[in-house]
C-alpha cells in the first residue's frame, strides 16, 4: 500500500487555522466527504467523533492520526494538514498537535485500515520527515514528503 493511493494532492493543506480538534477534525471531514461523493461531511465527522470517544488518536510529538471505519464508506480516503497553531488535543504525551493525517475506510477493510496505521505510525515515527512536514510551507512539498 502507497500512500500515494489514498492521497490526492488536493487533499494536503498547509498552515492551517484551526482553533481546537473538533474545528480541526470538522475541517479534515469536509475535505475528506468532497473526495469522495458517496458519502457526507457529517458521516465522515461523526465516524472520526466515534473513534476519538474511545481514546485519542494523538500519538504524541504533536501527530493525530484521526481514523476510522465508515458504514457506507465506497473507497479509503486521507486528508493531512499541517497547522499554523498547536491545538490540545487530548494527546497520549499531553503535547498540542501541528500535524494530522485522517483516515476513513469501507466498514469491512479492518486488514487494510491495520495496515495503513502502521504504516503511518513508522512515517511519523520518523524525525526528519516530520522536520521536512512542519518546515513545509506548501501542499505540493508536503505531498511529494508524505508519498515519497
Amino acid at each position: 500500500m502507497n500512500i500515494s493511493d489514498i492521497l490526492s494532492p488536493d487533499c494536503v493543506f498547509p498552515d492551517m487555522e484551526c482553533h481546537s480538534k473538533k474545528d480541526a477534525l470538522d475541517t479534515l471531514a469536509k475535505t475528506i466527504a468532497h473526495s469522495d461523493n458517496s458519502t457526507s461531511q457529517t458521516e465522515v465527522f461523526d465516524c472520526l467523533i466515534a473513534r476519538e470517544r474511545l481514546g485519542s488518536t494523538g500519538l504524541g510529538n504533536g501527530i493525530a492520526i484521526p481514523h476510522g471505519r465508515l458504514k457506507n464508506g465506497q473507497q479509503t480516503i486521507a486528508a493531512f494538514m499541517q497547522l499554523s497553531t498547536s491545538i490540545d488535543y487530548d494527546s497520549v504525551d499531553n503535547a498540542p498537535v501541528d500535524l494530522l493525517f485522517a483516515l476513513i475506510v469501507p466498514e469491512n477493510s479492518t486488514e487494510e485500515h491495520l495496515k495503513i496505521l502502521a504504516t503511518l505510525a513508522e512515517m511519523f515515527s520518523n524525525t526528519e520527515t516530520l522536520n521536512k512536514l512542519r518546515q513545509s510551507s506548501s501542499s505540493e512539498e508536503m505531498y511529494t514528503i508524505l508519498t515519497g
